[in-house]
């Protein structure tokens, strides 16, 4: 297995390669533009991009889809029916489905968006918009931000200390540390959150 982080300027956002050397196949996670550093790693390594997934809608995560279909045909996993008029395989929560030889499970988390999916690769956490090194994501108001800390606490911190937590914005980070240091999970975290977190959308 091998992993690529692939950023977008517009939104900040992160895209991730995951590539299996031995089948050729390779996952693309959140194509929030098409650079030519994606299609570089991607056909540098012989790579067949079988599939797409979906963290959540939000244009600055799937910007790229539309470009992506013009240069290659692979099946778009999502909470969603459809995107950017593309056909979506819909998950569900907690569904186990198989992707180029890896077991993926999709986790719903709904807060930052209604339709947030987490998908678990071995001991990858790709949460999208969920969680960020130090943060949660943003929403619309103080009940779903404690919503969505208690999913976040019910779902994801149920993981070993050590899994990877790959977020659609900022660096990597671990569960080990979120658990920790994460200022979503601190005493009064919503109470003091206001109007002031604005950085992620």
């Amino acid at each position: 297995m091998k992993l690529y982080q692939d950023y977008s300027v517009s939104g900040y956002a992160n895209s991730y390669i995951l590539g299996d050397g031995e089948s050729g196949e390779a996952i693309l996670v959140d194509p929030a533009e098409v650079t030519s550093t994606m299609i570089e790693q991607i056909e540098h390594n012989h790579y067949h991009l079988s599939t797409v997934l979906i963290t959540h809608n939000h244009l600055h995560h799937i910007r790229g889809l539309r470009t992506l279909f013009r240069i290659y045909s692979p099946q778009v996993y999502a909470s969603n029916t459809r995107l950017l008029d593309i056909p979506c395989r819909k998950v569900k929560d907690q569904e186990v489905f198989s992707v180029a030889g890896w077991s993926i499970l999709a986790i719903a988390v709904p807060g930052h968006s209604q339709d947030s999916i987490v998908y678990k690769i071995g001991n990858l956490l790709f949460t999208g918009d969920v969680l960020h090194a130090g943060i949660i994501g943003k929403t619309t108001s103080t009940f779903n931000t404690e919503a969505l800390i208690e999913r976040i606490k019910d779902k994801l911190l149920k993981f070993p200390d050590d899994t990877i937590v790959l977020p659609g914005h900022g660096p990597p980070t671990t569960i080990g540390t979120e658990r920790k240091y994460n200022l979503g999970f601190m005493k009064g975290y919503t109470e003091a959150l206001g109007q002031s977190y604005v950085f992620f959308v």
